[in-house]
C-alpha cells in the first residue's frame, strides 16, 4: 500500500478529516497527516518518512498485538497506553493494517459520540 492508497483509504471513512496540526511545533514543516473522526485523532503518519503508521488501540489489544506482529511496537510521540505504531511492510497484512486503521477510527467515533 502507497501513501496515496492509504490516505485515500482514510478520508473514505465517515466524517474523517485531516490535517497538519504539528506544524507550528515543527518550524513549518507540514510533515505529519493526522486523520480525524469526531474532531478528534486516531490515525497519523510521516508524509516524508511512509514507513509507518501510529492509531489509537483498545489498551486490551496492544500485548497481544505486540506478541503477535513484529511490526507493531511504540507510538510515535504517543501514549503507550493507547496508541501503537504500525510498520508497513513488514509482517502485517495491508487488510490487518487497514482493519486497525478502522477500529481506532471506530474507538474514537464511539468514545466522543457518547
Amino acid at each position: 500500500m502507497n501513501i496515496e492508497e492509504f490516505r485515500d483509504f482514510c478520508l473514505g471513512l465517515p466524517g474523517v478529516t485531516e490535517g497538519t496540526p504539528f506544524e507550528r511545533f515543527s518550524r513549518g514543516k507540514f510533515t505529519i497527516l493526522v486523520f480525524y473522526v469526531c474532531r478528534h485523532m486516531f490515525c497519523y503518519f510521516n508524509i516524508d518518512d511512509f514507513s509507518s503508521i501510529t492509531v489509537k488501540c483498545n489498551p486490551g489489544d496492544i500485548v497481544e498485538l505486540k506478541e503477535r506482529y513484529q511490526a507493531v511496537g511504540p507510538p510515535y510521540n504517543g501514549n503507550e497506553k493507547f496508541w501503537i505504531s504500525v510498520c508497513l511492510h513488514s509482517d502485517m497484512s495491508d487488510d490487518e493494517i487497514r482493519s486497525l486503521v478502522v477500529k481506532s477510527y471506530e474507538l474514537v467515533k464511539g468514545a466522543k459520540a457518547r
